[in-house]
C-alpha cells in the first residue's frame, strides 16, 4: 500500500501534469473501492456517509449519534477496504470533534492500522445558525479540524481538507494541507440526495475565491472540490476550465446513485422484461416528467459536441419539445448563468487550449470554435480571460520558457 506522504503527492502531481486533474472517489465499501480503483480513481477516502449510503440511507446519517462515526470508518475500512487495496492511499475521514478521543493518539493509531492520511469529516463546515454556535461554545467546533490536519501532517500522514470559505483555508493551509478542497455542499441527484443545491457558476465563483487564497498562500497545495452541484463529467470540466481545480472528489455520484439505478432498472426489467426502462423514459417525456437537469444536460453535450458551430437554443429547445423561455430558466437556474455566456465561456477556453497547444493562425482558431468574426472573437477573449489572443499566446510562450 502507498503510505508514504512524499510519494502519494509526487504521484498525484504526475497525474495532474498528465491528465489534468485528478480524481477521489468517497467510498463505504470494498466493492465501490475495487471498480472505482480500477476505473482510474486516484485516491480513496474512507468515510461514515459512505457506510451510511451503503445501508440506503443519507449521507447526513454520519452526522447523528447513531453510531460513533470514527469507530464505522476503523472498522469497514482495515476489513474491506485496506486488505483489498495495496497500490492506492486510503485516507480516514476523521471525525476531529469526537469527545472521546484524544487526536494526537487517535490519528497515531490511524497511522499504525496502515491508512495512507487523513481528511477532517464529519465536518462542522456543513453546519450553521444557532446549532453551530453552539458547537463552537462547546468546543467542537472546525478548530478541532484544523488541529487535527496539523497533527496528523507533523505525523508524516497525507492530509486531505474540506474548506467552505477563505478564512478555512487560510487555516489549513498553515496547518499543513496537501489538499485544499472546496466542499460544496452535498451531492444533488437520486432519491437520497440533495433536494437544493447553488447553481454551478455561483460553485465555481465560490470555489475561485478559495483557490486564489491558496495560491497566494501556497501554489503547491492540490487544489480539488467536492460533491454540490457538479453531476457529470461535463460539470467537473468546468470547474477545471474556468478555476484553478485540479481534482474532483465525489462520493454519492459514485456510489449511491450508480445503484440506484442500476438496481432500480435490473429489478424493473426481469418483473416486467419489455424493456421496462426505455419504457419509463418514454412514458415521462410524453407525460412532461422529465427531470428539469435532464434537459441542461442534453444542452451542455450539445455545446460540447457542436461548439465549433452555430448553436441556437430555440432551435434546442424545438428538438426538445419545450418553450425556449422554460428551457431558458431552467438552464439559468442550474448553471447560474444563461445559456449564451454558457457557451462564450466554453468557446473561449476551447480557443486558449488551441492557442496553448498548437500554431494555428488566430483568425482560424476564432473559425474553429465558432467565431467568424474575429474582432467579436477578440473581444468575446479578452472578457473572459483579461488579454487578448495574441497577447495570451505570447505571454504562454514565456511561461514556457
Amino acid at each position: 500500500m502507498i503510505n508514504d506522504r512524499s510519494q502519494i503527492v509526487k504521484t498525484l502531481n504526475a497525474q495532474i501534469h498528465t491528465n489534468g486533474h485528478i480524481l477521489g472517489v468517497a467510498a463505504g465499501s470494498g466493492m465501490t473501492t475495487k471498480y472505482s480503483v480500477k476505473g482510474g480513481a486516484d485516491i480513496i477516502l474512507a468515510l461514515s456517509a459512505g457506510w451510511y449510503r451503503q445501508k440506503g440511507r443519507s449521507s447526513l446519517a454520519s452526522y447523528l449519534c447513531y453510531e460513533n462515526s470514527n469507530r464505522i470508518v476503523f472498522d469497514f475500512a482495515t476489513r474491506e477496504l485496506i486488505p483489498l487495496l495495496m497500490n492506492k492511499p486510503i485516507i480516514f475521514g476523521l471525525h476531529a470533534s469526537d469527545p472521546t478521543i484524544v487526536l494526537e493518539e487517535y490519528i497515531a493509531h490511524i497511522k499504525r492500522a496502515g491508512f495512507a492520511g487523513v481528511n477532517n469529516f464529519p465536518t462542522v463546515g456543513l453546519i450553521n445558525g444557532q446549532f453551530r454556535e453552539a458547537l463552537e461554545e462547546a468546543g467542537l467546533g472546525y478548530h478541532n479540524e484544523v488541529e487535527a490536519i496539523r497533527i496528523a501532517s507533523d505525523l508524516g500522514l497525507f492530509t486531505l481538507a474540506f474548506v467552505f470559505d477563505e478564512h478555512q483555508a487560510e487555516q489549513m493551509i498553515e496547518a499543513g494541507a496537501d489538499v485544499i478542497c472546496v466542499h460544496l455542499g452535498l451531492t444533488t441527484g437520486g432519491d437520497l440526495g440533495a433536494k437544493k443545491v447553488q447553481s454551478i457558476e455561483n460553485a465555481r465563483q465560490h470555489a475561485n475565491r478559495i483557490f486564489q487564497v491558496c495560491d497566494v498562500l501556497n501554489r503547491q497545495v492540490i487544489k480539488m472540490v467536492y460533491g454540490g452541484p457538479i453531476q457529470s463529467p461535463i460539470d467537473a470540466q468546468y470547474f477545471y476550465d474556468n478555476t484553478a481545480c485540479q481534482g474532483y472528489i465525489g462520493g454519492s455520484l459514485f456510489e449511491r446513485i450508480p445503484s440506484e439505478k442500476s438496481i432500480l432498472n435490473s429489478t424493473k426489467s426481469f418483473k416486467n422484461p419489455t424493456n421496462s426502462e426505455s419504457k419509463d423514459i418514454l412514458l415521462n417525456v410524453l407525460s412532461g416528467k422529465v427531470q428539469n437537469y435532464d434537459y441542461v444536460e442534453f444542452v451542455k453535450e450539445h455545446i460540447k459536441e457542436n461548439y465549433h458551430q452555430s448553436i441556437y437554443l430555440s432551435e434546442i429547445a424545438l428538438a426538445l419539445h419545450v418553450s425556449l423561455p422554460y428551457l431558458s430558466l431552467k438552464f439559468k437556474e442550474k448553471m447560474g448563468c444563461n445559456f449564451s455566456e454558457y457557451l462564450m465561456r466554453y468557446r473561449m477556453n476551447k480557443a486558449a487550449e488551441l492557442l496553448m497547444e498548437s500554431s494555428l493562425p488566430i483568425v482560424e482558431i476564432a473559425n474553429l470554435v465558432g467565431y467568424p468574426d474575429y474582432a467579436q472573437f477578440s473581444k468575446m477573449f479578452k472578457k473572459i480571460k483579461g488579454s487578448s489572443p495574441r497577447n495570451f499566446r505570447k505571454n504562454q510562450v514565456f511561461l514556457d520558457k
